[in-house]
This record gives C-alpha cells, structure tokens and sequence, in this order.
C-alpha cells in the first residue's frame, strides 16, 4: 500500500500538471459600456454646455473605455439650480417614509446589477473583482439599506432637537473606492432630505454614472441627483458655488486644505476625509498567522489604495524577525495581475500618475537605506503595475514612513515598549486609523485611548460597516461618515 501511494504522488504533478491556479476571468459581455457619457443634470442626461470631453481607460490595460462629458462652470451652475429646485418643491417636503422608499428602491436595484457593478467597477479603477463583488458593491447597497431605516427616524436619533436638511450637499468623491464613496455621501444626504451635487473622480467615472441609471430605474425625482464629471477645476467650481450648503470631500489632504481655504467665512457645513499613515502595531503576545493576514489585508487590498491603509508596521522587537519572515512567504503567494480574473489579489494601480508616485517615493526609501523585498510575481506588460513591498530598516525620518504613498508598500518599524509603540504611532500629522494586535484586552483598550486616530482596529484591520462612524483628526480631516455621527453633519440640529 506505502508503495502504490508513493507511486500515485510521483505521478500526481505530471497528471495534473503542477498546482498553480488556472485563469478563472470574469465575463464582461454583460457590461454593456456606451461610447461616450453626458452629465446627469436635473433628472436628464444632457451634453456639456462646456462641449468638452476626456478619455476613461482601463488601467490594467490601457484600453480606452469611453469617452466621458468635462463639466465647466455653466454645467455646474445648471445642476446645483436643478437640486435647488427639487430641493424646495419636492425632497426637502416630502416625508422621511416617502424618502425612505426610494433608498430602500436604490439598494435593491444595486443588489439585483451586482455582477455588472463590480465588472464596471474592476475594469475603470483596476481593482480585483472579488474585491469589487464582495466588498464594494454589497457595502453600498448596505449604506443605502441602512440610511432608508433611518430617513423616517431622525427626531429618535437626536432626542431634543430638531432636525432639519441643510438644502443642496456638494459631494466631490475619490478614485479609489468610486461606486462605495458615492453611496458613503449620497445615502446619508438623501436620507436627511437634501439634494446633491455629485463629482467623481476623472480616473474612475463610469459606476457613478451608472449608478445615475440606477436612480432613474428607482424613479428618484428629477433634480434630487445631479452627476458632473470632470476633472479639478470641475470640483473646484461645483464646491465654490455660492448656492451649495453643505460640502463633503474625499481625496487628498491637500485638496481638502485648498477646500476649507475656499470655504472659510461662508458659513457652509464642510466634513473632509482625507489622507493617512495607519499604524499596525504587532506585540509579542499577538497571534502571528492571524496578524499577518491582517498586515496583508492592511496594506495589499485595493493595491494599497485606501486612505486608512496600515502602511506603517511597527513591530515589537523580541518578534520582527519571525514575523517578517512569515510576512515575506505570505507576501510569495500574493498573485498579482489580471483584475478580472476571480484568483488575482492584487490588481492594477489606478493612473500613471499614481504609478509614478509610487515609484518615486520607493526609491526615495532605497536612497535613505531601507532595505525593500519585494514579492517575486511576473507583472503585465501594458497597464500600470507594481510588486508589493515591504521596507525594512525604516527610521522614522524617512519619507516613506511619513508621507502617504497610496500603493502596496509597507514600511516596517520595531518597538519595546508599550509607550514607545503609542509614541511611534502618533508621530505622523495624519490621524485615520490604527491597529493593535495583542492577546490582552486591557492593552487594546488602553492604546486605542492614547492613540490619535479616527479608528482604531482591534486584531483585525479595514474593517467596515454603514452603523459605524469613520473619520479622522488633523491632517485626515474632521466630521464623520457613517452611523448615527455621519447623519448629523447632513442636518441642522439647532
């Protein structure tokens, strides 16, 4: 018998050629993508006034998807007149009950083109699908389900006052997360009775034009959501119109900076979501196969690109070694490529530019001596790539443990002491997120007190939920998205 079984696993590689994964792609006949888009202005989609137009592409391939509508000034001034005038005839009026059912229609529709959302999602913003199909487009069919319970209940979340719509929100979202950050400012805002103003990212505009689809199959009324694309200057002007409200923004800590010089002195509700420098602080009593699962999902989802992302290991001392060698195999069975394909881990970066910048701040680790390992993968050879990589030998001087970079890179730092990890963690102007990886829950408790971020995970990380409110401090912005917090900055409560 010892024979025969020796003999079947000698023929065992030859008879099923080896154990690598087989490509499993994801179809996209179904994804059906026009040759170019207008700009969704009071319940119509309309030509720019602007007539001007910009290439969306596919980045893991470069391939052009459409051509997408450049809103200029008169487009942005027709749109928020539009959301002024379905403000005051028909949403800021109707009953939360009312309001509560097209959320309710929104989330159903969402959950019924799951498919064609996260293919749509993948094949403009590079993402891997299981990431856009079992993350992005439930999360956001989930903050809409969420924020419907809540329209008809505002006076029971916020006992003795009196709530009220602030009238038209500005909402400017980021690439990273297109589909997920408009349904993280849309729900909330429609859910407490104002209309928008929505302006995607250049890079990744197509789910949030079709999620304009989406709001015309729920029969929303006209003007409640306006969709501009377009690039800076269009977010500029959609933020300084003097008829907007309310201004929410996602992106990066120096657009949020020019944004509350713009604003300052108007009187306008503004909440920022900016950039981060997450620490994922390991102790020795941590369980190390769980913790790395943690770093790896910390850093490498989204190919980094997460404004949360624990792109700082800090390790305690007596378990770095053992730790990054665990961490470095892990990082070996990462496949990196294709992002249709249901097997990819990690998929394509975004743009060019963000490619660049990426490559720039590595190299900048590598002149100040880090010590990069990066995961041995053949990349593609159209599209934006880049290897995950770890950075040992990382003072806290360097820029690559100081500035964002946005890409999966990350830069380990070693600790002794309890006071020394919380001392390292808040030395970055940032303050997002943060997680600790410990067997003790008193130390938990104790360090997500001491430690300067928004969020602070416990033995897990990039964890989220549409109840639960996420924001930052300093340079990662003010006022919170999400839960009973998020609703509020929406709302007049005087």
């Amino acid at each position: 018998m010892a024979e025969q079984l020796e003999r079947r696993a000698e023929r065992a590689p030859a008879r099923f050629g080896g154990l690598d994964y087989a490509p499993a792609p994801e179809a996209t006949d179904h994804v059906k993508l026009r040759a170019d888009h207008g700009l969704l202005i009071g319940g119509r989609w309309v030509e720019p006034l602007s007539g001007k137009l910009f290439k969306t592409i596919n980045p893991a391939t470069e391939e052009v998807l459409a051509e997408v509508a450049e809103a200029g000034e008169e487009d942005v001034d027709a749109a928020v007149k539009a959301a002024r005038a379905a403000y005051a005839k028909v949403w800021g009026r109707m009953p939360g009950a009312e309001r509560a059912k097209y959320l309710y229609r929104i989330a159903r529709i969402l959950q019924e083109r799951a498919r064609e959302f996260a293919v749509l999602e993948t094949m403009n913003g590079g993402k891997p699908i299981k990431e856009s199909r079992d993350v992005d487009v439930p999360l956001a069919a989930a903050h809409f389900f969420y924020h419907a319970g809540w329209a008809d209940k505002l006076d029971y979340a916020f006992p003795g006052r009196r709530p009220a719509p602030l009238g038209v929100a500005a909402q400017v979202i980021p690439w990273n997360f297109p589909l997920l950050m408009a349904a993280w400012k849309l729900a909330p805002a429609l859910a407490a009775g104002n209309t928008v103003v929505l302006k995607p990212a250049e890079t990744t505009p197509l789910t949030a034009l079709r999620l304009g689809e989406v709001l015309q199959e729920a029969e929303l009324p006209e003007g409640v959501v306006n969709i501009l694309t377009g690039a800076g200057a269009t977010g500029a002007a959609v933020v300084a119109h003097s008829a907007v409200d309310k201004v929410a923004f996602t992106g990066s800590t120096e657009v949020g900076k020019a944004i509350q010089r713009t604003l300052a002195g108007s009187g306008k509700k503004l909440t920022l979501e900016l950039g981060g420098k997450a620490a994922n602080i390991v102790f020795e009593d941590a369980p190390l196969d769980q913790a790395v699962e943690g770093i790896v999902n910390g850093i490498y989802f989204n190919q980094g690109h997460v404004c949360c992302a624990g792109s700082r290991l800090l390790v305690q001392e007596s378990i770095a070694e053992p730790l990054v060698d665990k961490l470095k195999r892990r990082m070996a069975t990462l496949r990196v490529g294709d992002p249709l394909d249901k097997n990819t881990d990690v998929g394509a970066i975004n743009s060019r530019a963000q490619l660049d910048r990426i490559e720039e701040l590595v190299a900048s680790g590598e002149a100040d001596g880090a010590q990069a390992w990066q995961a041995p993968c053949e990349l593609p050879q159209r599209g934006f790539w880049f290897r995950p990589t770890v950075f040992t030998h990382v003072a806290q001087s360097y820029r690559i443990a100081q500035e964002e970079i946005f890409g999966p890179v990350l830069s380990v730092l070693t600790f002794r002491t309890p006071d020394e990890a919380v001392e390292k963690a808040n030395n970055t102007p940032y303050g997002l997120s943060a997680g600790v990886w410990t067997d003790k829950g008193s130390r938990i408790l104790d360090l997500a007190n001491r430690m300067r971020a928004g969020v602070v995970w416990a033995n897990t990380f990039n964890r989220f939920d549409p109840t639960s409110p996420f924001g930052g401090y300093r340079e990662s912005g003010f006022g919170r998205e999400g839960g009973r917090h998020g609703l509020a900055g929406y709302l007049d409560l005087s």
